[in-house]
Protein backbone atom coordinates (compact mmCIF):
# COMPACT_ATOMS: atom_id res chain seq x y z
CA UNK A 1 0.00 0.00 0.00
CA UNK A 2 1.62 3.51 -0.63
CA UNK A 3 2.77 5.64 2.21
CA UNK A 4 0.76 8.14 1.20
CA UNK A 5 -2.81 6.17 2.36
CA UNK A 6 -1.35 6.63 5.80
CA UNK A 7 -0.67 10.07 6.23
CA UNK A 8 -4.14 11.92 6.75
CA UNK A 9 -3.82 12.11 10.60
CA UNK A 10 -0.05 13.15 10.00
CA UNK A 11 0.15 15.65 6.84
CA UNK A 12 -0.75 18.88 8.90
CA UNK A 13 2.70 18.00 10.78
CA UNK A 14 4.37 17.19 8.25
CA UNK A 15 3.67 20.19 5.30
CA UNK A 16 4.97 22.50 8.21
CA UNK A 17 8.46 20.81 8.37
CA UNK A 18 11.65 20.88 5.65
CA UNK A 19 12.42 18.04 2.75
CA UNK A 20 14.85 16.91 4.92
CA UNK A 21 12.51 15.97 7.73
CA UNK A 22 10.32 14.10 5.08
CA UNK A 23 13.13 12.66 3.64
CA UNK A 24 14.18 11.10 7.19
CA UNK A 25 10.79 10.67 8.43
CA UNK A 26 10.45 8.22 5.25
CA UNK A 27 13.35 6.21 6.26
CA UNK A 28 11.80 5.63 9.58
CA UNK A 29 8.33 4.85 8.50
CA UNK A 30 4.73 6.92 8.77
CA UNK A 31 3.44 7.00 12.51
CA UNK A 32 0.37 4.80 11.99
CA UNK A 33 2.74 2.57 10.40
CA UNK A 34 4.75 2.01 13.79
CA UNK A 35 1.45 1.92 15.85
CA UNK A 36 -0.28 -0.90 13.83
CA UNK A 37 2.24 -2.26 11.37
CA UNK A 38 4.24 -4.98 13.03
CA UNK A 39 5.36 -5.84 9.31
CA UNK A 40 6.49 -2.73 8.15
CA UNK A 41 7.97 -1.60 11.11
CA UNK A 42 10.76 -4.46 10.96
CA UNK A 43 11.13 -4.14 7.00
CA UNK A 44 14.70 -2.68 5.28
CA UNK A 45 14.84 0.84 5.38
CA UNK A 46 14.85 2.36 2.19
CA UNK A 47 17.55 5.09 1.75
CA UNK A 48 17.47 6.05 -1.79
CA UNK A 49 16.39 9.69 -2.86
CA UNK A 50 14.02 8.43 -5.31
CA UNK A 51 12.25 6.86 -2.59
CA UNK A 52 11.74 10.43 -0.83
CA UNK A 53 11.20 12.29 -3.41
CA UNK A 54 8.25 10.04 -4.61
CA UNK A 55 7.15 9.76 -0.48
CA UNK A 56 7.32 13.93 -1.02
CA UNK A 57 5.65 13.81 -3.72
CA UNK A 58 2.66 11.82 -3.04
CA UNK A 59 2.49 13.68 0.51
CA UNK A 60 1.63 17.05 -1.62
CA UNK A 61 -0.53 15.12 -3.89
CA UNK A 62 -2.19 13.37 -1.42
CA UNK A 63 -3.28 17.03 0.78
CA UNK A 64 -4.03 18.44 -2.43
CA UNK A 65 -6.11 15.74 -3.04
CA UNK A 66 -7.70 16.03 0.39
CA UNK A 67 -8.36 19.85 0.34
CA UNK A 68 -10.30 19.46 -3.29
CA UNK A 69 -12.16 15.92 -1.50
CA UNK A 70 -13.39 18.66 1.51
CA UNK A 71 -14.43 21.54 -0.33
CA UNK A 72 -15.83 20.08 -2.67
CA UNK A 73 -17.47 16.64 -0.94
CA UNK A 74 -20.84 17.25 1.21
CA UNK A 75 -20.99 15.45 4.76
CA UNK A 76 -23.91 13.38 4.64
CA UNK A 77 -24.43 13.98 8.53
CA UNK A 78 -23.51 17.55 9.30
CA UNK A 79 -21.78 18.34 12.64
CA UNK A 80 -22.56 22.46 12.99
CA UNK A 81 -19.96 21.99 15.93
CA UNK A 82 -17.51 20.23 14.85
CA UNK A 83 -14.63 19.54 17.19
CA UNK A 84 -11.18 19.96 16.29
CA UNK A 85 -8.91 17.02 15.90
CA UNK A 86 -6.45 16.40 18.88
CA UNK A 87 -2.91 16.13 18.00
CA UNK A 88 -1.77 12.97 19.30
CA UNK A 89 2.16 13.06 21.34
CA UNK A 90 2.63 10.20 19.20
CA UNK A 91 2.88 12.19 16.12
CA UNK A 92 5.48 14.02 16.81
CA UNK A 93 9.16 14.08 15.51
CA UNK A 94 10.39 13.69 19.16
CA UNK A 95 8.29 10.90 19.72
CA UNK A 96 9.00 9.20 16.73
CA UNK A 97 12.71 10.12 17.03
CA UNK A 98 12.57 8.29 20.51
CA UNK A 99 10.91 4.97 19.59
CA UNK A 100 13.13 4.42 16.51
CA UNK A 101 15.93 5.07 18.93
CA UNK A 102 14.81 2.88 21.21
CA UNK A 103 14.69 0.03 18.66
CA UNK A 104 18.68 0.70 17.41
CA UNK A 105 19.42 0.33 21.18
CA UNK A 106 17.97 -3.53 21.14
CA UNK A 107 19.70 -3.91 17.91
CA UNK A 108 22.56 -2.27 18.71
CA UNK A 109 22.17 -0.60 15.64
CA UNK A 110 24.89 2.58 16.27
CA UNK A 111 25.16 3.88 12.48
CA UNK A 112 21.30 4.12 11.94
CA UNK A 113 21.12 5.49 15.40
CA UNK A 114 23.68 8.44 14.35
CA UNK A 115 21.78 8.83 11.06
CA UNK A 116 18.40 9.21 12.97
CA UNK A 117 20.65 11.68 15.17
CA UNK A 118 22.10 14.03 12.15
CA UNK A 119 18.65 14.41 10.52
CA UNK A 120 17.26 15.35 13.91
CA UNK A 121 19.92 18.17 14.17
CA UNK A 122 20.01 18.61 10.86
CA UNK A 123 15.77 19.89 10.90
CA UNK A 124 16.24 21.39 14.88
CA UNK A 125 14.25 18.50 16.40
CA UNK A 126 14.30 19.39 19.88
CA UNK A 127 16.45 16.56 21.54
CA UNK A 128 15.64 15.63 25.39
CA UNK A 129 17.28 13.25 28.17
CA UNK A 130 15.59 10.18 26.60
CA UNK A 131 17.26 10.81 23.27
CA UNK A 132 20.39 11.70 24.19
CA UNK A 133 20.93 8.53 27.03
CA UNK A 134 20.19 5.64 23.76
CA UNK A 135 22.56 7.56 21.48
CA UNK A 136 25.35 7.81 24.39
CA UNK A 137 24.67 3.71 25.12
CA UNK A 138 25.21 2.97 21.80
CA UNK A 139 28.50 5.20 21.01
CA UNK A 140 29.56 3.14 24.04
CA UNK A 141 29.05 -0.17 22.41
CA UNK A 142 30.74 1.05 19.66
CA UNK A 143 33.42 3.40 20.62
CA UNK A 144 36.29 1.74 19.73
CA UNK A 145 35.01 3.11 15.49
CA UNK A 146 33.65 6.61 16.94
CA UNK A 147 34.87 7.64 20.18
CA UNK A 148 34.81 10.95 19.04
CA UNK A 149 31.00 10.84 18.53
CA UNK A 150 29.59 10.02 21.91
CA UNK A 151 32.02 13.30 23.68
CA UNK A 152 30.47 15.87 20.34
CA UNK A 153 26.86 14.62 21.87
CA UNK A 154 27.56 15.00 25.27
CA UNK A 155 29.02 18.45 24.38
CA UNK A 156 25.72 19.38 22.03
CA UNK A 157 23.51 18.17 25.29
CA UNK A 158 25.06 20.42 27.59
CA UNK A 159 24.62 23.01 24.83
CA UNK A 160 20.62 22.31 24.48
CA UNK A 161 20.34 22.82 28.29
CA UNK A 162 19.63 19.03 29.04
CA UNK A 163 21.00 17.80 32.69
CA UNK A 164 22.73 14.47 32.31
CA UNK A 165 22.09 11.84 34.67
CA UNK A 166 23.62 8.84 35.81
CA UNK A 167 23.23 6.99 32.84
CA UNK A 168 24.82 9.63 30.99
CA UNK A 169 27.82 9.40 32.84
CA UNK A 170 28.17 6.12 32.58
CA UNK A 171 28.42 5.80 29.24
CA UNK A 172 30.65 8.04 28.79
CA UNK A 173 32.79 6.82 31.44
CA UNK A 174 32.48 3.38 29.26
CA UNK A 175 33.17 5.17 26.20
CA UNK A 176 36.68 6.63 27.71
CA UNK A 177 37.85 3.14 29.05
CA UNK A 178 37.47 1.66 25.48
CA UNK A 179 39.36 4.57 24.14
CA UNK A 180 41.85 2.98 27.53
CA UNK A 181 41.38 6.28 29.80
CA UNK A 182 40.26 5.11 32.95
CA UNK A 183 41.66 8.42 34.34
CA UNK A 184 38.95 10.11 31.98
CA UNK A 185 36.36 7.40 33.28
CA UNK A 186 37.26 8.33 36.90
CA UNK A 187 37.11 12.25 36.30
CA UNK A 188 33.51 11.71 35.38
CA UNK A 189 32.37 9.93 38.50
CA UNK A 190 34.03 12.56 40.57
CA UNK A 191 31.90 15.14 38.35
CA UNK A 192 28.94 12.96 38.78
CA UNK A 193 29.61 13.51 42.55
CA UNK A 194 30.27 17.51 41.96
CA UNK A 195 26.71 17.58 40.26
CA UNK A 196 24.98 15.69 43.47
CA UNK A 197 24.45 12.70 41.16
CA UNK A 198 24.88 9.51 43.24
CA UNK A 199 27.38 6.84 41.35
CA UNK A 200 26.39 3.18 41.39
CA UNK A 201 28.62 0.28 40.56
CA UNK A 202 28.85 0.10 37.01
CA UNK A 203 29.78 4.30 37.17
CA UNK A 204 32.69 2.95 38.94
CA UNK A 205 33.14 -0.19 36.67
CA UNK A 206 34.65 1.03 33.73
CA UNK A 207 37.63 2.92 35.72
CA UNK A 208 38.61 0.07 37.96
CA UNK A 209 38.59 -2.37 34.94
CA UNK A 210 40.28 0.16 33.23
CA UNK A 211 43.24 0.62 35.70
CA UNK A 212 43.73 -3.21 36.26
CA UNK A 213 44.01 -4.34 32.81
CA UNK A 214 46.67 -1.26 32.75
CA UNK A 215 48.52 -2.73 36.26
CA UNK A 216 48.17 0.92 37.56
CA UNK A 217 47.35 -0.85 41.10
CA UNK A 218 47.70 2.26 42.70
CA UNK A 219 44.91 4.14 41.11
CA UNK A 220 43.00 1.03 41.18
CA UNK A 221 43.22 0.98 44.92
CA UNK A 222 41.90 4.73 44.50
CA UNK A 223 38.92 3.60 42.99
CA UNK A 224 38.66 1.21 45.51
CA UNK A 225 38.96 3.61 48.34
CA UNK A 226 36.57 5.99 46.29
CA UNK A 227 34.23 3.15 46.45
CA UNK A 228 34.04 2.20 49.89
CA UNK A 229 33.95 6.25 50.85
CA UNK A 230 30.50 6.15 48.76
CA UNK A 231 29.09 3.03 49.79
CA UNK A 232 29.41 0.97 47.01
CA UNK A 233 30.32 -2.95 47.47
CA UNK A 234 31.96 -4.28 44.73
CA UNK A 235 30.99 -8.03 43.46
CA UNK A 236 32.87 -10.93 42.12
CA UNK A 237 34.36 -9.21 38.72
CA UNK A 238 35.61 -6.04 40.57
CA UNK A 239 37.10 -7.94 43.19
CA UNK A 240 38.74 -10.40 41.21
CA UNK A 241 40.02 -7.93 38.50
CA UNK A 242 41.41 -6.29 41.89
CA UNK A 243 42.89 -9.62 43.02
CA UNK A 244 44.62 -10.08 39.64
CA UNK A 245 46.18 -6.76 39.22
CA UNK A 246 47.71 -6.80 42.92
CA UNK A 247 49.31 -10.42 41.79
CA UNK A 248 50.41 -9.71 39.32
CA UNK A 249 52.02 -6.78 40.63
CA UNK A 250 53.99 -9.09 43.46
CA UNK A 251 51.71 -6.89 46.08
CA UNK A 252 51.23 -9.81 48.50
CA UNK A 253 49.56 -8.31 51.87
CA UNK A 254 46.86 -6.28 49.38
CA UNK A 255 46.06 -9.80 47.79
CA UNK A 256 45.29 -10.87 51.37
CA UNK A 257 43.73 -8.14 51.88
CA UNK A 258 41.11 -8.25 48.49
CA UNK A 259 41.12 -12.44 49.89
CA UNK A 260 39.69 -11.08 52.85
CA UNK A 261 36.64 -9.16 50.97
CA UNK A 262 36.13 -12.02 48.71
CA UNK A 263 35.58 -14.05 52.02
CA UNK A 264 32.38 -12.21 52.99
CA UNK A 265 31.09 -10.51 50.29
CA UNK A 266 31.30 -13.31 47.67
CA UNK A 267 31.65 -16.69 49.56
CA UNK A 268 31.83 -19.14 46.76
CA UNK A 269 34.06 -18.29 42.96
CA UNK A 270 33.12 -18.75 39.62
CA UNK A 271 35.84 -20.73 37.78
CA UNK A 272 37.47 -17.66 35.83
CA UNK A 273 38.04 -16.25 39.47
CA UNK A 274 39.70 -19.50 40.76
CA UNK A 275 42.11 -19.35 38.58
CA UNK A 276 43.65 -15.96 39.16
CA UNK A 277 43.67 -17.40 42.99
CA UNK A 278 45.83 -20.76 41.65
CA UNK A 279 47.68 -18.66 39.92
CA UNK A 280 48.64 -16.29 42.92
CA UNK A 281 49.41 -19.40 45.19
CA UNK A 282 52.08 -21.08 42.38
CA UNK A 283 53.53 -17.69 42.34
CA UNK A 284 56.78 -17.53 43.19
CA UNK A 285 55.95 -14.10 45.27
CA UNK A 286 53.17 -16.24 47.34
CA UNK A 287 55.91 -18.37 48.07
CA UNK A 288 58.20 -15.80 49.83
CA UNK A 289 54.88 -13.81 51.11
CA UNK A 290 54.45 -14.82 55.24
CA UNK A 291 56.12 -14.75 58.49
CA UNK A 292 58.01 -17.91 59.81
CA UNK A 293 56.85 -17.79 63.65
CA UNK A 294 53.57 -15.78 64.46
CA UNK A 295 51.56 -15.39 67.90
CA UNK A 296 49.32 -18.48 68.21
CA UNK A 297 47.21 -16.66 70.73
CA UNK A 298 46.44 -13.73 68.42
CA UNK A 299 45.41 -16.25 65.72
CA UNK A 300 42.93 -18.33 68.09
CA UNK A 301 41.61 -15.13 69.61
CA UNK A 302 41.15 -13.93 65.44
CA UNK A 303 38.98 -16.63 64.68
CA UNK A 304 36.86 -16.08 67.77
CA UNK A 305 36.26 -12.46 67.08
CA UNK A 306 35.47 -13.57 63.48
CA UNK A 307 32.93 -15.79 64.18
CA UNK A 308 34.99 -18.72 62.73
CA UNK A 309 36.53 -20.13 59.40
CA UNK A 310 39.35 -17.02 59.49
CA UNK A 311 41.86 -15.30 61.60
CA UNK A 312 42.84 -11.79 59.38
CA UNK A 313 46.26 -11.92 60.94
CA UNK A 314 48.11 -12.20 57.64
CA UNK A 315 49.80 -15.01 55.83
CA UNK A 316 51.10 -17.99 58.06
CA UNK A 317 54.86 -19.41 57.21
CA UNK A 318 56.68 -19.26 53.92
CA UNK A 319 57.29 -22.24 51.24
CA UNK A 320 55.75 -23.26 48.47
CA UNK A 321 52.33 -24.06 48.73
CA UNK A 322 50.71 -27.26 47.06
CA UNK A 323 47.60 -25.69 45.02
CA UNK A 324 45.17 -27.78 43.46
CA UNK A 325 41.53 -28.71 43.53
CA UNK A 326 39.13 -31.00 46.18
CA UNK A 327 36.48 -32.07 47.88
CA UNK A 328 34.75 -32.20 50.82
CA UNK A 329 33.52 -35.55 52.71
CA UNK A 330 30.57 -35.77 54.55
CA UNK A 331 32.17 -34.07 57.60
CA UNK A 332 33.64 -31.52 56.02
CA UNK A 333 37.52 -32.80 55.90
CA UNK A 334 39.56 -32.10 52.51
CA UNK A 335 39.91 -35.41 50.96
CA UNK A 336 43.54 -33.78 50.06
CA UNK A 337 45.15 -32.11 52.79
CA UNK A 338 43.31 -33.78 55.39
CA UNK A 339 41.89 -30.22 57.36
CA UNK A 340 38.38 -29.80 58.51
CA UNK A 341 36.51 -27.17 57.88
CA UNK A 342 33.96 -25.07 60.27
CA UNK A 343 30.82 -24.44 60.60
CA UNK A 344 30.31 -20.43 60.93
CA UNK A 345 27.40 -19.70 63.30
CA UNK A 346 24.60 -17.28 62.55
CA UNK A 347 24.56 -14.53 65.03
CA UNK A 348 20.27 -14.16 66.70
CA UNK A 349 20.03 -10.91 66.40
CA UNK A 350 20.97 -11.05 62.17
CA UNK A 351 18.01 -14.09 62.15
CA UNK A 352 15.64 -11.61 63.80
CA UNK A 353 16.45 -8.84 62.26
CA UNK A 354 15.95 -10.68 58.71
CA UNK A 355 12.62 -12.11 59.37
CA UNK A 356 11.42 -9.10 60.60
CA UNK A 357 12.33 -7.58 57.11
CA UNK A 358 11.12 -10.19 55.31
CA UNK A 359 7.61 -10.15 57.08
CA UNK A 360 7.75 -6.10 56.38
CA UNK A 361 8.36 -6.73 52.49
CA UNK A 362 5.88 -9.83 52.15
CA UNK A 363 3.25 -7.42 53.97
CA UNK A 364 3.72 -5.03 50.93
CA UNK A 365 3.31 -7.90 48.56
CA UNK A 366 0.52 -9.60 49.72
CA UNK A 367 -2.86 -9.09 51.27
CA UNK A 368 -1.58 -7.92 54.39
CA UNK A 369 -4.36 -8.99 56.69
CA UNK A 370 -3.75 -12.17 54.78
CA UNK A 371 0.06 -12.06 56.20
CA UNK A 372 -0.57 -10.87 59.23
CA UNK A 373 -3.30 -13.55 60.09
CA UNK A 374 -0.58 -15.94 59.11
CA UNK A 375 1.81 -14.78 61.36
CA UNK A 376 -0.69 -14.97 64.24
CA UNK A 377 -1.65 -18.50 63.08
CA UNK A 378 2.35 -19.24 63.07
CA UNK A 379 2.81 -17.81 66.76
CA UNK A 380 -0.16 -20.20 68.44
CA UNK A 381 0.55 -23.37 66.23
CA UNK A 382 4.77 -22.94 66.56
CA UNK A 383 7.47 -23.47 66.70
CA UNK A 384 8.22 -26.09 64.19
CA UNK A 385 11.21 -28.31 63.52
CA UNK A 386 10.73 -28.33 60.05
CA UNK A 387 8.79 -26.65 57.22
CA UNK A 388 7.82 -28.27 54.01
CA UNK A 389 7.46 -26.31 50.65
CA UNK A 390 4.45 -28.62 49.98
CA UNK A 391 3.98 -27.50 46.38
CA UNK A 392 8.09 -28.01 45.56
CA UNK A 393 7.78 -31.72 47.26
CA UNK A 394 4.45 -33.13 45.66
CA UNK A 395 5.32 -32.16 42.10
CA UNK A 396 9.11 -33.52 42.64
CA UNK A 397 9.38 -35.90 39.59
CA UNK A 398 5.52 -36.06 39.20
CA UNK A 399 3.31 -34.59 36.58
CA UNK A 400 0.61 -34.54 39.26
CA UNK A 401 0.57 -33.51 42.34
CA UNK A 402 1.10 -36.56 44.74
CA UNK A 403 -0.29 -36.30 48.21
CA UNK A 404 1.58 -39.97 48.60
CA UNK A 405 5.03 -38.50 48.26
CA UNK A 406 4.28 -35.04 50.37
CA UNK A 407 2.85 -37.73 53.32
CA UNK A 408 6.67 -40.18 52.74
CA UNK A 409 8.14 -36.42 53.70
CA UNK A 410 6.09 -35.40 56.40
CA UNK A 411 6.30 -39.10 58.54
CA UNK A 412 10.34 -39.03 57.68
CA UNK A 413 10.69 -35.49 59.41
CA UNK A 414 8.72 -36.52 62.15
CA UNK A 415 11.20 -39.51 62.31
CA UNK A 416 13.69 -37.75 62.91
CA UNK A 417 12.30 -34.77 64.58
CA UNK A 418 14.05 -34.79 68.52
CA UNK A 419 9.56 -34.02 69.75
CA UNK A 420 7.93 -36.42 67.62
CA UNK A 421 6.15 -33.06 66.31
CA UNK A 422 4.99 -33.20 62.87
CA UNK A 423 6.14 -30.49 60.20
CA UNK A 424 4.91 -27.43 58.86
CA UNK A 425 3.39 -28.26 55.76
CA UNK A 426 2.43 -24.93 53.70
CA UNK A 427 0.14 -25.46 50.61
CA UNK A 428 -1.87 -23.35 48.25
CA UNK A 429 -5.47 -23.53 48.77
CA UNK A 430 -5.96 -24.43 45.28
CA UNK A 431 -3.88 -27.58 46.24
CA UNK A 432 -6.32 -28.76 49.12
CA UNK A 433 -9.41 -28.40 46.85
CA UNK A 434 -10.38 -30.28 43.32
CA UNK A 435 -8.27 -32.92 41.45
CA UNK A 436 -6.05 -35.45 43.92
CA UNK A 437 -7.23 -33.64 46.98
CA UNK A 438 -10.93 -34.98 47.13
CA UNK A 439 -9.96 -38.53 46.75
CA UNK A 440 -10.93 -40.47 50.11
CA UNK A 441 -7.88 -41.07 51.69
CA UNK A 442 -6.11 -37.62 50.92
CA UNK A 443 -9.11 -36.11 52.18
CA UNK A 444 -8.46 -37.55 54.99
CA UNK A 445 -4.79 -37.04 55.06
CA UNK A 446 -5.78 -32.99 54.78
CA UNK A 447 -7.98 -33.39 57.66
CA UNK A 448 -5.55 -35.16 59.95
CA UNK A 449 -2.43 -32.00 59.26
CA UNK A 450 -5.15 -29.44 60.08
CA UNK A 451 -6.34 -31.35 63.26
CA UNK A 452 -2.91 -31.46 64.31
CA UNK A 453 -2.46 -27.78 63.26
CA UNK A 454 0.68 -28.81 60.83
CA UNK A 455 -1.17 -27.98 57.51
CA UNK A 456 -1.33 -23.61 56.53
CA UNK A 457 -3.34 -22.93 53.38
CA UNK A 458 -2.46 -19.90 51.70
CA UNK A 459 -5.29 -17.90 50.11
CA UNK A 460 -6.07 -17.20 46.75
CA UNK A 461 -4.02 -14.94 44.84
CA UNK A 462 -0.86 -15.27 47.12
CA UNK A 463 2.81 -16.43 46.53
CA UNK A 464 3.39 -19.37 49.15
CA UNK A 465 6.60 -18.62 49.23
CA UNK A 466 6.95 -15.93 51.35
CA UNK A 467 5.03 -18.35 53.79
CA UNK A 468 7.43 -21.12 53.68
CA UNK A 469 10.27 -18.84 53.73
CA UNK A 470 9.58 -16.64 56.81
CA UNK A 471 7.84 -19.86 58.32
CA UNK A 472 11.19 -21.49 58.35
CA UNK A 473 13.25 -18.52 59.45
CA UNK A 474 10.92 -17.16 62.28
CA UNK A 475 10.72 -20.93 63.78
CA UNK A 476 14.50 -21.01 63.41
CA UNK A 477 13.72 -24.58 61.49
CA UNK A 478 14.81 -26.52 58.79
CA UNK A 479 13.23 -25.79 55.60
CA UNK A 480 12.49 -28.84 53.04
CA UNK A 481 12.54 -27.75 49.47
CA UNK A 482 14.71 -28.69 46.21
CA UNK A 483 13.69 -24.66 45.37
CA UNK A 484 17.20 -23.13 44.78
CA UNK A 485 15.51 -19.50 45.59
CA UNK A 486 16.96 -17.68 43.37
CA UNK A 487 14.41 -16.03 41.16
CA UNK A 488 13.31 -12.58 41.20
CA UNK A 489 11.03 -12.74 44.90
CA UNK A 490 14.59 -14.13 46.84
CA UNK A 491 16.29 -11.53 44.99
CA UNK A 492 14.22 -8.76 46.71
CA UNK A 493 15.60 -9.81 49.79
CA UNK A 494 18.89 -7.94 48.79
CA UNK A 495 20.86 -9.13 51.82
CA UNK A 496 23.98 -11.13 52.43
CA UNK A 497 22.23 -12.86 55.45
CA UNK A 498 19.96 -15.18 53.02
CA UNK A 499 22.81 -17.60 51.00
CA UNK A 500 24.15 -18.01 54.39
CA UNK A 501 21.26 -18.45 56.55
CA UNK A 502 19.92 -21.06 53.13
CA UNK A 503 23.07 -23.31 53.57
CA UNK A 504 22.54 -23.87 57.53
CA UNK A 505 18.37 -24.12 57.02
CA UNK A 506 17.75 -26.17 53.23
CA UNK A 507 17.14 -29.67 53.47
CA UNK A 508 16.90 -31.06 50.00
CA UNK A 509 15.24 -34.33 48.88
CA UNK A 510 15.72 -37.43 46.13
CA UNK A 511 13.95 -40.59 45.78
CA UNK A 512 14.35 -43.83 44.90
CA UNK A 513 13.32 -45.44 41.40
CA UNK A 514 9.78 -44.91 41.48
CA UNK A 515 9.51 -43.22 45.05
CA UNK A 516 9.48 -46.97 46.18
CA UNK A 517 12.24 -46.67 48.22
CA UNK A 518 10.96 -43.15 49.93
CA UNK A 519 12.95 -40.00 50.37
CA UNK A 520 16.69 -38.97 50.82
CA UNK A 521 17.05 -36.38 52.80
CA UNK A 522 19.74 -34.28 52.22
CA UNK A 523 20.96 -32.26 55.00
CA UNK A 524 22.55 -29.02 55.54
CA UNK A 525 26.38 -29.83 55.73
CA UNK A 526 28.16 -29.67 58.74
CA UNK A 527 30.72 -26.97 57.69
CA UNK A 528 30.50 -23.50 56.26
CA UNK A 529 30.63 -23.30 52.28
CA UNK A 530 32.22 -20.43 52.30
CA UNK A 531 36.05 -19.22 51.56
CA UNK A 532 38.00 -20.12 55.03
CA UNK A 533 41.55 -19.64 56.17
CA UNK A 534 42.42 -21.75 58.87
CA UNK A 535 44.83 -21.30 62.24
CA UNK A 536 47.34 -23.17 60.44
CA UNK A 537 47.72 -20.78 57.02
CA UNK A 538 45.70 -22.91 54.67
CA UNK A 539 42.95 -21.65 52.18
CA UNK A 540 39.94 -23.55 50.95
CA UNK A 541 37.90 -21.48 48.17
CA UNK A 542 34.72 -23.10 46.91
CA UNK A 543 33.74 -23.05 43.47
CA UNK A 544 30.49 -22.75 42.02
CA UNK A 545 31.16 -25.70 40.45
CA UNK A 546 28.94 -29.06 41.18
CA UNK A 547 26.80 -28.88 44.27
CA UNK A 548 23.98 -30.44 43.11
CA UNK A 549 23.35 -33.24 45.14
CA UNK A 550 25.25 -36.02 43.11
CA UNK A 551 28.01 -33.75 41.56
CA UNK A 552 30.46 -32.90 44.70
CA UNK A 553 31.22 -28.86 45.17
CA UNK A 554 35.12 -28.40 43.31
CA UNK A 555 37.18 -26.52 46.35
CA UNK A 556 40.81 -24.63 45.94
CA UNK A 557 42.93 -26.32 48.55
CA UNK A 558 46.39 -24.18 49.03
CA UNK A 559 48.52 -25.12 52.16
CA UNK A 560 52.08 -25.11 52.82
CA UNK A 561 54.50 -27.82 53.27
CA UNK A 562 53.98 -29.57 56.69
CA UNK A 563 57.85 -28.96 57.12
CA UNK A 564 57.85 -25.75 55.71
CA UNK A 565 58.46 -23.66 58.60
CA UNK A 566 60.90 -26.19 60.45
CA UNK A 567 62.85 -26.84 57.24
CA UNK A 568 63.05 -22.65 57.29
CA UNK A 569 63.97 -22.35 61.05
CA UNK A 570 66.86 -25.23 60.23
CA UNK A 571 68.42 -23.43 57.49
CA UNK A 572 68.62 -20.57 59.56
CA UNK A 573 70.51 -22.11 62.59
CA UNK A 574 72.31 -23.98 60.23
CA UNK A 575 73.82 -20.57 58.60
CA UNK A 576 74.04 -18.86 61.98
CA UNK A 577 76.56 -21.99 62.84
CA UNK A 578 78.35 -22.13 59.83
Amino acid sequence: MPLAGFLPCSSLILRHHSPLLLSFLSKTLSFPLLRHSRHYAHRPLSSSSSSSSSLRHNIKHHHRTMTTTTTTTTNPNPNPNPRPRKKSRNDSPEYLLRHRLGLCSRDADLDEALRLYDAARADSVPLSLDHYNPLLYLCALGASSTPSRGFEIYDQMLRDGVAPNEATFTSLARIAAVEEKPELAFDLVRKMQSLDIPPRLRSYGPALFGFCKKGDFLNAHEVENHMEANGIVPEESELAALLKVNADSERGEDVYRVLQRMRGLVRRVTEETAGTVEEWFRSDAAEGVGVEEWDEGKVREGVRKGGGGWHGVGWLGKGRWNVGRSEMDGDGVCRTCGEKLVCIDIDPVETREFASSLANLACQREVRTDFVGFQEWLDRHGPFDAVVDGANVGLYSQHNFSFFQLNSVVNGLRQMSPSKKLPLVILHSRRVKGGPADTPNNKRLIESWRRAGSLYTTPNGSNDDWYWLYAAVSCGSLLVTNDEMRDHLFELLGTSFFPRWKEKHQVRLTYGKHGKQGPNFHMPPPYSIVIQESERGSWHIPTVSGDDIETPRQWVCATRDANAVSYSSCAKLAHIAS
